[in-house]
């Protein structure tokens, strides 16, 4: 698994690094039981504050996708996977209203509109 982050980008580090986590326990990259790094280690290989890795950390054990074990390390749970999956849906969902409405306005019927999304699925 390979964490890039980016001091550029108006998202905190922090959260680059939990989203990055989180969708590495959604595509299957980091599965239950899976040891993530030790805080220090982790924080040496990103050049981050171990203050930083801590609150990732946390935040992660919060929302149920790790849990910690004093002494031993941090294991991902797949508690709260189902929940992250139904969040990407709604997304799509949201993206997928704006791009109908906009359709409809520009009078683009059902049967175009599906057949631009099976050509555009298919070239990504």
């Amino acid at each position: 698994m390979k964490i890039l982050i980016s001091n550029t980008l108006d998202v905190p580090l922090y959260q680059q690094i939990e989203d990055q986590l989180k969708d590495a326990i959604l595509k299957g990259e980091l599965s239950e039981g899976d040891s993530l790094p030790s805080i220090r280690g982790f924080a040496n290989d990103l050049r981050v504050s171990v203050l930083t890795i801590r609150r990732v950390y946390e935040e992660l054990e919060k929302e149920g996708f790790v849990v910690s074990q004093i002494g031993i390390g941090t294991f991902v749970s797949a508690q709260n996977l189902e929940l992250l999956r139904d969040s990407k849906r709604r997304l799509v969902e949201q993206k997928m209203q704006d791009m109908i409405q906009t359709a409809k306005m520009l009078s683009i019927t059902k049967e175009e509109l599906n057949a631009m999304m099976d050509i555009l699925y298919e070239e990504i």
